[in-house]
């Protein structure tokens, strides 16, 4: 059960999505700590989820009139998690760290805020949540067949593969920007941003359709 969650959720972890660019933008300015720090919120947020899941809340994850809305707010976040970033950019907010110096000491004070990326990014992403109400869901189900280690084996595997990810991101990123100018860190973010309002208005649209069908 741990290598088959490691496995599966480092299918999930791998593919783009809100929290691959929140890795980027904090790595870049906080370097190789924001990684494991993002991933610290995002497995708050999962274990949150999963004991819901326990507790009852899966069964209201497989109806559509639960996942249409979810898509439809968790669309419409990513969408103005995207065009923050673009305005950021457009203000000439966005620019990289001259040094080692100011990436340990300019960011000492928000420590917490890749936390809080984690779980903001991983909330307000619906594939995340369609993720958890489908095969998340059948994974946890038989975990809990294999006793009561089972859903906590399931999730120290599946928490280890992000874990593991986005540490790998993180020192690539944190190591690339010592040969990144500010004009190539804003078009990869600007890159990234755009996928997220593709991505939000994709979900928003699906749940919409859905909904007025």
């Amino acid at each position: 059960m741990f290598g088959a969650a490691f496995l599966i959720g480092l299918s999930g972890a791998m593919m783009p999505g809100p929290v691959l660019v929140a890795t980027i933008n904090r790595s870049a300015r906080m370097g190789f700590k924001a990684g494991p720090l993002i991933v610290l919120g995002h497995a708050i947020i999962e274990a949150s989820l999963i004991a819901a899941i326990v507790l009852g809340l899966g069964d209201a994850l497989e109806r559509k009139a639960v996942v249409n809305p979810i898509l439809v707010f968790g669309g419409g976040m990513l969408v103005f998690m995207g065009a923050q970033i673009v305005n950021e950019i457009r203000l000439g907010k966005v620019t990289l760290p001259e040094g080692p110096d100011e990436v340990d000491t300019g960011e000492r004070e928000s420590i917490l805020r890749p936390v809080l990326d984690g779980i903001v990014t991983s909330g307000s992403n619906p594939y995340w949540m369609v993720w958890w109400a489908t095969i998340g869901l059948a994974l946890i189900y038989k975990a809990s067949e294999l006793g009561g280690l089972g859903v906590p084996v399931f999730y120290s595997g599946h928490i280890l593969s992000d874990l593991v990810w986005y540490s790998i991101v993180s020192a690539g990123i944190a190591v690339g920007t010592r040969h990144m100018s500010d004009l190539i860190y804003r078009l990869v973010l600007g890159g990234c941003s755009l996928f997220l309002i593709g991505l939000g208005l994709l979900f928003a649209s699906q749940g919409i359709t859905a909904l007025l069908a």
